[in-house]
């Protein structure tokens, strides 16, 4: 193969109680990438389009991971690389990530496909601190694994796929205003009571236990943030409103997707979403704030070859 273009999603992480443990991927947003052999060995950009985003391949989420695989691998030859974002940098909808895992997937393909997806994740996970500063795997590994997945754990890193209730389906909220990963970060606390401890694992237990058994009211009562969401929430305009409008239009449960300013709802069924979908775009209508709405079925591909 010589050359390929790819679809890698848009990611939905933390998912409530699943701080830097938890995320899926979706459907209806993404970005395109393109990457094509050349006889001149390395990478290089050779359009952005979409975003503003730097040519710098060693400062590129996505041209740093094609470095970092072709010298791993030895590769003979280099790439020529295209990236379309079809969506924003800090949207929270896991952007960087999309741009790392989309780059090790591609670049896999044009090595034959060598690397498991374990070792594809472990890539991205270098395009992440390229772009934020941290490893992170939730994200990245959405995007590589498709469907749910849990980050059990970072050393040994092992990723487990969850499966997918046939009926669960995502609404998302993006005001067009960025929320900074590393800012983020800065405003979680250091320190977890015990009794917050508890409450958060007993409720990424249920989470996992209900999608194992198609148990919504489980998954509902689990989607609970008590550590990251309230000390986040503060950097989202009108997100207590869109939220509770959300629950109270059936959603099972609605959170703050990765770090912010995406807004996730859990809903059960297409009429429920659609319900939710034009509740919470009620709520912003009126904010002077520019946003998107979506809904969408979580995507169980992952990275996909659409060329």
């Amino acid at each position: 193969m010589d050359y390929l273009k790819i679809f890698a999603p848009a990611t939905v992480a933390n998912v409530s109680c699943g701080f830097d443990s938890l995320g899926f991927a979706v459907d209806a947003v993404g970005d395109e990438m393109t990457f094509t052999k050349t006889t001149e060995k390395g990478v290089k950009i050779t359009k952005i389009t979409g975003a503003e985003l730097t040519y710098d391949v060693d400062e590129n989420a996505a041209s740093a991971v094609v470095k970092k695989i072709l010298n791993d691998a030895n590769a003979d030859f280099g790439v020529a690389l295209t990236i379309h974002k079809g969506f924003s940098p800090g949207s929270g909808l896991g952007s960087s990530a999309a741009s790392a895992a989309g780059a090790a997937f591609g670049t896999n393909q044009l090595l034959d496909a060598r690397y498991s997806k374990l070792e594809l994740t472990k890539f991205a996970m270098f395009g992440e601190k390229v772009a934020c500063g941290t490893e992170i795997a939730d994200n990245v590994a959405a995007a590589i694994y498709g469907g749910f997945i849990l980050v059990r754990s970072y050393e040994p890193l092992e990723i487990i796929k969850l499966p997918v209730p046939s009926e669960l389906r995502v609404v998302a909220i993006h005001p067009q205003i960025q929320v900074k990963t590393k800012e983020a970060r800065e405003v979680l606390p250091t320190l977890i009571p015990l009794k917050d401890a508890v409450t958060q694992w007993s409720n990424l237990g249920g989470l996992v236990s209900g999608l194992y058994t198609d148990n919504y009211i489980l998954i509902s009562n689990s989607l609970v943030d008590i550590v990251a969401e309230p000390a986040r929430k503060c950097l989202i305009p009108y997100f207590d409103a869109v939220k509770n409008s959300a629950l109270q239009s059936g959603a099972l449960g609605a959170g703050i997707s990765g770090s912010g300013p995406t807004i996730f709802a859990l809903c059960k069924g297409d009429e429920v979403a659609t319900a939710v979908h034009d509740s919470i775009e009620e709520v912003y209508k009126n904010t002077g704030i520019n946003f998107e709405v979506f809904i969408s079925k979580v995507n169980q591909e992952g990275i996909k070859i659409i060329k």
